[in-house]
């Protein structure tokens, strides 16, 4: 049986326990007021040109000049964040912003299309600015309450928003709607004060060659670590139809307002502030409890939950009543944006956060962009029906999370791995085997299927070497900094395996099933360890040394499999941990099998 350590059982901080962290009170003042004057600013472009065109069609314009910059620089913008000081880009942005927000008020006086271009050039700087914040979070926040922290951070966005929303239609209303634009430039200039007295600790960047090469370089090995670790594919993958449904319903949100339920522009703004008021309550709930599930078990309960509260939103008549579900939808909202902010987080190293970070972005205002554009048929098909679909295709990316793998895991599964693997240090170790037999050697051949052209003398030489070691539950079978030739394949049973980033925080790699194999990266390199591996349950592995696996990879189907897996582990741990391997590639690992008889 399993044991956890002590401190997993005790009394959990308050989840209020992060404001004593300085840097994290900055972040999160500096953010409560930027995006109040950020929403003061988006609500107002907004109802400007409904005022000037009437069209849902514009209002999805003004919104897609918002996302369209992604699509040039963010991918890019990420290579930046990870290479360069993200303070630094992140004041810098800041003051940009600020000067081109108010010259707004004059520029549009001469022409309203300056609105849109000022609007795309702010989003522009806003490619750089996100994924360096995003990054950051995790460096003024520890590992336990990060959650908390994430929490605490969406209240200060949503929260400012809500204030941003019901000022910016009480200003469109009775004031001059000029205002806005002065009073979000302030804001700006705020937060980049508070960034400036942050404490961030400088990223270690091996090359400073800036050049073309090396930015897509580093793109290409952020986008195979996205694509490569299975629980932010996933979310990928299911941010499509969800993504789609928040350009439709936010571009449809003031047409619908107008048009089905003969709202004034006060009104709409005050359905805008319920839905912010509302996530902010939501995610005071969620900084005290969003660790006793999983991040896709909120995530699903939250899409299924908003495309219910979409679809009654599109039936209704009642200004007071759409208020009320407009806010619960908002309500509903805060633990999908609390779980898809800590996935990213918790799954992504130090020095890549820039570049998943980025690619999270780019994902995201590109798929807005088809939503948005499929808002302008409101124009020609009834705002209901449209406003209808847009909760039936986030209904469906809910119930979509419930299959995706990495997404659908169990909280207890995952706090379970996470204590294992903290306790590792004090486990007990791996203890002595048997001999390996024929028959064990057939096992493993059963179990990875590109073994089975192995030659029975290639076969014998396979048991003549291996041990097989019973390893109970709870046992830790490597460590990570130590050195070893030996290899392990799962014979059968579960152990989990992750390391220490480098701020702190825990990493939980994928769990190994029987089949999997661990190890091999510094069996062949002769390096360390690159992760802690504790066995989840009893075990059964066969322990093969260094020589006898460099044998077996003259199979040409197994050399590729072992290969393919120690790029994909490199791609993870080498920025962290095995810097002097970030250059391998193919070509590199394998060297290690045309000259391992040799060695």
């Amino acid at each position: 049986m399993t044991t956890a350590p002590a401190d997993l059982f005790a009394k959990p901080p308050s989840p209020y326990s992060v404001f004593r962290h300085r840097d994290f009170r900055l972040m999160w003042t500096g953010q409560f007021v930027s995006t109040a004057g950020t929403a003061l600013t988006s609500l107002a472009a907004s109802i400007l040109i409904y005022r000037l065109t009437g069209s849902a069609l514009s209002v999805g314009l003004m919104m897609i000049a918002t996302a369209a910059p992604s699509l040039l620089v963010g991918l890019f913008a990420g290579v930046i964040v990870d290479r360069y000081d993200r303070k630094r880009i992140m004041i810098i942005t800041e003051l940009l912003r600020a000067v081109l927000i108010a010259l707004i008020p004059f520029l549009v006086a001469q022409h309203i299309a300056w609105l849109y271009v000022i609007v795309a050039l702010t989003s522009a700087i806003a490619q750089f600015y996100d994924p360096a914040h995003e990054s950051v979070l995790p460096e003024v926040a520890p590992e336990k309450e990060l959650a908390a922290a994430n929490s605490l951070m969406s209240i200060s966005s949503f929260g400012s928003t809500a204030i941003g929303f019901a000022a910016s239609g009480l200003i469109a209303s009775a004031a001059n709607i000029d205002w806005a634009f002065y009073i979000d430039a302030i804001s700006f200039l705020v937060s980049a004060l508070c960034i400036a007295l942050i404490t961030v600790k400088p990223l270690d960047v091996e090359e400073d060659d800036a050049s073309a090469a090396m930015v897509v370089r580093n793109l290409r090995v952020g986008l195979r670590f996205l694509f490569e670790t299975p629980v932010l594919r996933s979310l990928f993958i299911v941010l499509i139809p969800v993504l789609i449904s928040y350009g439709l319903s936010n571009s449809l949100l003031l047409p619908f307002s107008d048009r089905a339920l003969g709202a004034t522009e006060f009104e709409y703004g005050i359905q805008e502030a319920l839905t912010s008021v509302a996530f902010v309550i939501c995610s005071l709930i969620m900084a005290g409890i969003f660790d006793r599930m999983r991040e896709g078990q909120w995530i699903s309960l939250s899409w299924i939950g908003m495309g219910i509260l979409t679809m009654i939103y599109a039936m209704l008549t009642s200004i007071p009543l759409a208020m009320v579900v407009i806010a619960l939808s908002g309500f509903a909202n805060a633990p999908s944006a609390i779980g898809g902010r800590l996935i990213l987080q918790r799954n992504t190293p130090r020095e890549m956060r820039g570049r998943v970070n980025s690619a999270y972005f780019v994902a995201r205002d590109v798929v807005f962009l088809a939503g948005m554009g499929l808002a302008g048929l409101a124009d020609f098909i009834d705002v209901r029906v449209m406003f209808l679909i847009s909760g039936i295709i986030l209904l469906v990316g809910g119930l979509l999370v419930l299959v995706l793998p990495g997404l659908r895991d169990d909280a207890a599964a995952w706090k379970r791995s996470l204590a294992l693997l903290r306790g590792a240090p004090a486990a007990p170790r791996l203890g002595p085997g048997r001999a390996a037999l024929a028959a064990d050697a057939n096992t493993l051949v059963d179990l990875i299927p590109t073994l089975c052209n192995l030659a029975p003398r290639e076969r014998d030489v396979l048991a003549a070497h291996a041990v097989v070691i019973p390893v109970p539950g709870g046992t830790a079978i490597v460590r990570r900094g130590e050195k070893s030739d030996k290899a392990y394949f799962v014979l059968a049973g579960r152990a989990v395996a992750g390391f220490e980033d480098s701020d702190g925080s825990f990493r939980v790699l994928n769990p190994l099933l029987a089949g999997d194999f661990f190890g091999e990266i510094a069996a062949l390199t002769g390096s360390a360890r690159t992760a802690d591996v504790v066995a989840d349950e009893n075990m059964q592995l066969m322990q093969v040394p260094a020589a006898t696996l460099r044998e077996m990879m003259s199979n040409p189907q197994f050399s590729s499999l072992v290969l393919e897996t120690m790029t994909s582990r490199l791609s993870v741990v080498s920025s962290t941990v095995l810097p002097r391997f970030a250059a391998l590639d193919q070509s590199d690992l394998r060297d290690l099998r045309t000259n391992a008889p040799e060695a």
